[in-house]
């Protein structure tokens, strides 16, 4: 999820190079979607691209993603990251990056994927903001998960804190 940002973008160019039967790249914003897209396919690998128009809000169609292609692996990078904006706009980070993050990881633990990452940030540390603190509820939620899920043996979930990243989307 997220794959139109520049982590999202980042993480599909390396995923991609592992030659993978299958990338979805999932975004709720089109352009974004489609230049990442587009620079994967001018790459000419043999590995097939598919491009979905989604909101993690919604999840019945993280879910139904899922289960149509067989998922087995989500990198979940969908986040409001820029801390200004979130300050400004704090129920919409709640939103999507607190409920957004739940209906993804429950979506896949509903589809049987094998592994779900967090792309969280260095924030969620010791909040000081409202993207920091609403990171770290994300991370939360996973972990409760995370220990619920261990006796059925079901999706792994794990993530992974990132610093400042230059140029991010």
């Amino acid at each position: 999820t997220g794959w139109g940002g520049s982590i999202g973008a980042e993480i599909s160019r390396q995923v991609l190079q592992n030659d993978p039967r299958l990338l979805i790249i999932f975004d709720a914003n089109e352009f974004s979607l489609y230049s990442i897209k587009q620079e994967l396919l001018d790459r000419k690998s043999e590995v097939e691209i598919k491009s979905v128009l989604g909101d993690v809000r919604d999840q019945n169609r993280v879910r139904q993603v899922c289960e149509a292609f067989g998922v087995e692996t989500i990198y979940h990078s969908a986040a409001y990251k820029h801390v200004p904006l979130v300050e400004e706009n704090p129920f919409e980070a709640v939103s999507n990056n607190i409920f957004g993050t739940l209906n993804c990881v429950l979506a896949a633990i509903e589809s049987h994927v094998e592994t779900f990452v967090l792309i969280s940030t260095d924030k969620a540390v010791r909040p000081t903001n409202i993207m920091g603190a609403t990171k770290r509820f994300a991370e939360l939620i996973l972990q409760s998960l995370a220990d619920e899920n261990k006796t059925k043996e079901n999706t792994k979930i794990s993530m992974v804190r990132f610093g400042n990243v230059l140029g991010s989307s």
